[in-house]
């Protein structure tokens, strides 16, 4: 039995991939966790789930819940409770108030689950990642943040999109900051086995102009229907069935580093890491240019003033 549970799962993000998920069917049950003023919505969200997944004959157990007691023995615990992203907001805007959430979840979660994996997709995910490793004292392989897996899927679509070639030809990444001090590795971008660099001699890419439109994404999709979900969700649910199946592939999330790339540590971070049912089997060295190794150093130290600052404002709450 492989069981799922999500915290904050009437949110578009969570009850999104919750659906994802199930459909995956890789997932025996999944606990949809909400406070108990919307436990009911939540159970009407399983509801609608299920005669869905009866036209696709999955069979996945769907338990709506307002008690901590029925996340016991998850595999994985998602976090994605908090206050979500406005247009013309910053990740960092959300931060502490964010972070009281994350702080009382990752408890609740060390207490009733005490051997599963957290996944955080709370915003600012790299600063909530280290908030919860810091209030669930689990080892940092079993906290996982979002980071940029998402953005890589983003970049990697663009240059689908834009070359017209199928999207299983371009392998790129995003690291650092999942926010705008995100950092795409286009130095070890390939397309079909071609480095960018040489192939883009024969097409016109604006690259800048690229990666501007990557830093705005999340923005752009706020300010023309409210929220984001499909992409965060289909994210998501594939880093959970990453880790379900054992599979042992290399995916861009958010983790504390101790100093495993160019030295920097004390800080959780966006970077290539092998996924395995026991969380992070290792971090994926990187080679990066000048330009990245600045701008990944840049965004270390953004992403570590924030945290600072967040984790004082938890000690003095």
């Amino acid at each position: 039995m492989v069981k799922v549970s999500i915290l904050g799962s009437t949110g578009v993000i969570g009850k999104n991939v919750a659906f994802t998920l199930a459909r995956a069917d890789t997932v025996d049950e999944i606990v949809l966790y909400a406070r108990p003023q919307s436990v009911e919505k939540a159970r009407g969200e399983t509801f609608d789930m299920y005669d869905a997944l009866a036209a696709e004959d999955i069979d996945c157990t769907l338990t709506p819940t307002s008690d901590f007691n029925d996340i016991a023995d998850s595999a994985i615990v998602l976090i994605t409770a908090g206050a979500p992203r406005e247009e013309g907001m910053n990740r960092r805007d959300l931060a502490v108030p964010n972070a009281k959430i994350v702080r009382a979840y990752a408890k609740q979660i060390a207490l009733h689950a005490p051997d599963s994996i957290i996944l955080v997709a709370t915003n600012p995910v790299d600063v909530m990642t280290t908030v919860a490793l810091e209030y669930s004292g689990f080892d940092k392989n079993r906290v996982i943040g979002i980071g940029n897996h998402l953005d890589s899927l983003r970049l990697k679509n663009y240059f689908s999109r834009f070359l017209n070639i199928n999207s299983s030809e371009v392998h790129t990444r995003v690291i650092g900051e999942h926010g705008d001090h995100m950092v795409p590795l286009l130095s070890s971008t390939t397309i079909g086995g071609i480095p960018l660099k040489y192939f883009i001699r024969e097409v016109d890419v604006d690259v800048k102009r690229l990666i501007k439109r990557l830093k705005n994404a999340g923005n752009t999709i706020i300010s023309k229907k409210g929220a984001t979900e499909y992409g965060p969700s289909y994210a998501i649910s594939n880093l959970i069935s990453t880790v379900i199946t054992d599979s042992h592939k290399i995916l861009t999330v958010s983790t504390y580093l101790d100093g495993q790339i160019e030295g920097v540590e004390g800080v959780s971070l966006g970077v290539p890491v092998v996924l395995s049912k026991n969380g992070i089997a290792m971090i994926v060295p990187i080679h990066m240019n000048d330009y990245e190794k600045e701008k990944f150093f840049e965004a270390s130290k953004v992403v570590k003033e924030t945290t600072e600052f967040v984790l004082n404002e938890l000690k003095e709450d």
